[in-house]
């Protein structure tokens, strides 16, 4: 499976965690990383050879930091231009067709505080429905997020075994097949069949 990482962090050069994730990743032959602010300082997206990329993956990981319950002005403007009409969606929009699809975020606050009653209210996967319309759209089949939460204290304690065990479990789910719940399903079914033969 080919992986295509599209990262976009601004203030990549204060990240801890986001940068141990992809630091993480280099040297990896299954996946291949765009860092969109070190592509295009100047703003000014190549679509022809993001669309190149996108085409050339099996699944499309967004990453990015959790900025006001959003991702990053650069990245919002990477789907604009590269998303389009008869590419992405529309009559003749299919290059994306069945193409996994999934974000990976980190995120400031701490799991709790993401729930009716709590800071934030709302929980992640409901401020992540643009992104999950976005992927049905184009025809991918979105998959499970990876979150990362508490991350501005996992940066500031700047605990080497958590970031190494982070970045790990990070690659292990852009990487992992059973992501797909069919498959996961499956797996599940004859784990469950193989016990009641024993």
């Amino acid at each position: 499976m080919k992986v295509l990482v599209v990262q976009a962090h601004p203030t990549m050069e204060k990240s801890v965690v986001n940068k141990e994730m992809l630091s993480y990743l280099e040297g990896k032959d299954d996946v291949t990383v765009r860092r969109l602010y070190d592509l295009y300082p100047d703003w000014q997206i190549d679509k022809d050879q993001e669309q190149a990329a996108c085409e050339a993956a099996d699944r499309i990981v967004i990453q990015f930091p959790f900025y006001w319950y959003n991702m990053p002005a650069l990245m919002k403007k990477w789907f604009d231009e590269v998303f389009e009409y008869n590419w992405a969606f529309g009559p003749e929009g299919d290059r994306l067709k069945n193409k996994e699809f999934l974000a990976a975020i980190t995120i400031g606050g701490p799991d709790w505080s993401y729930q009716a009653g709590e800071y934030n209210t709302f929980a992640v996967s409901e401020f992540l429905k643009p992104i999950q319309q976005t992927a049905i759209l184009s025809q991918m089949k979105y998959r499970k997020p990876f979150r990362v939460h508490d991350s501005v204290r996992v940066g500031l304690t700047n605990d080497s075994d958590e970031l190494s065990s982070i970045a790990k479990a990070y690659y292990d789910h852009i990487t992992d097949p059973l992501l797909d719940p069919e498959k996961k399903l499956e797996a599940l079914n004859k784990e469950v069949a193989d016990q009641g033969r024993e």
